[in-house]
């Protein structure tokens, strides 16, 4: 068997690595022209996602280029310390999240992928794909195509494989909030390592963490109307946190913040797969950045399509048993991505109360395994 890989941010090489395992055949194809190098902000590796790539043998060196963080800490944007709560929780071993650069990330795992023999080929985005029943050719702009068994798509969450294989897909969900990011190394505005602080501010989401490198990587998450572009972002965003007792607006009157990134997650599909096409990661189950879940959901579908695939009688029936397993784990997790980006989002009123039960809520939190369901969540191949 081959498969055609759509897409090499995340889950395109963790699928190609997880197929190698089983002996199966894999080729990735990526729009862009280059490699996602120096692209990107952070994003954060839960101990699900951790596990994951421990199957694949890939976890040693993202944690070694990540950052270990364990906890977060809450806070309103008065400056009262609302609460601290686990980032995840952490595995039997020890293991805990881990938060590393996109383009770190996207490097360690690419360069795993290539050193395992498996082929990437840039600048080759699908416009087309044709099952013939005995195999599924791969169509794309600059003229070429691609013959495998399987089409296997992780293209994101604006999946152009999706598209093609249901027309009437429902769109990408903008969630309300533009995201920022960026990294700053200056002493005004040091953040601990290994610890989130999570400001719910008067108009706006603050987020920072401290490297190990004394960097201060940082976010923020905006209310506005899509498609609500100002020429300078810089203005709006000092505007918004401006009142906030935090080092929010100094630092970025101080830092031009850069892209400006509409959030979306995906409503449920009435299916992941057609044919010899199946549909992953952010192309089939998208959630917002809130629940840190996005990275670590692609890399567990990598392992959960590779184990079907191997153990089912034909390509149908294993992508019947991979979408079976893994819909009610990511559209739950989808769920309450969003239920934590609509407090972001909260209006005067509802900011107000959710100052006052957040410390209750926040305390509770601290030390149950409510969550256990998300965060220990193993997948085998």
């Amino acid at each position: 068997m081959k498969a055609l890989i759509i897409g090499c941010g995340v889950g395109g090489p963790a699928t190609a690595m997880a197929l190698h395992r089983v002996g199966i055949e894999a080729e990735i194809f990526e729009a862009y022209g280059s490699a996602a190098d120096g692209v990107g902000w952070f994003l954060n590796i839960a101990t699900n996602g951790l596990n994951a790539l421990r199957v694949l043998d890939a976890h040693r060196k993202v944690m070694a280029a990540g950052v270990p963080t364990p906890r977060m800490v809450m806070w309103s944007g008065t400056g009262k310390r609302l609460g601290e709560v686990p980032n995840g929780l952490p595995l039997d071993d020890g293991m805990v999240s881990h938060t590393i650069l996109r383009s770190d990330l996207h490097a360690i795992l690419r360069d795993e992928a290539t050193a395992r023999g498996i082929p990437i080929a840039y600048g080759k985005r699908l416009v087309a794909f044709e099952d013939t029943g005995s195999e599924v050719v791969a169509r794309f702009e600059d003229g070429t195509e691609a013959t495998g068994d399987i089409l296997v798509a992780a293209d994101g969450v604006h999946s152009r494989t999706r598209a093609l294989l249901d027309p009437q897909a429902p769109a990408p969900h903008y969630v309300g909030l533009y995201n920022f990011g960026g990294m700053v190394k200056d002493p005004d505005f040091e953040s601990e390592p290994g610890v989130y602080h999570m400001v719910f501010g008067k108009k706006a989401f603050f987020g920072h963490v401290g490297s190990l490198t004394g960097e201060t990587w940082w976010f923020a998450n905006l209310p506005r109307a899509l498609g609500d572009v100002p020429p300078d972002w810089r203005p709006v965003l000092v505007d918004a946190f401006e009142g906030d007792a935090n080092f929010s607006a100094e630092l970025l009157r101080r830092n031009p913040p850069g892209m400006a990134l509409p959030i979306y997650d995906l409503p449920p599909l009435r299916t992941w797969h057609g044919g010899r096409v199946v549909l992953t990661g952010d192309a089939a189950h998208a959630t917002s950045p809130s629940s840190g879940q996005g990275a670590s959901l692609a890399i567990e579908d990598a392992v959960v399509l590779a184990r079907c695939l191997r153990d089912a009688p034909g390509h149908e029936a294993a992508f019947a048993r991979f979408e079976k397993e893994r819909r009610p784990r990511v559209e739950r997790v989808v769920a309450y991505s969003r239920r934590i980006s609509n407090t972001k989002a909260a209006g005067p009123l509802t900011r107000v109360v959710r100052d006052l039960v957040m410390p209750m809520f926040l305390k509770k939190a601290a030390g149950d395994e409510s969550h256990a369901w998300m965060y220990r969540h193993r997948v085998s191949l």
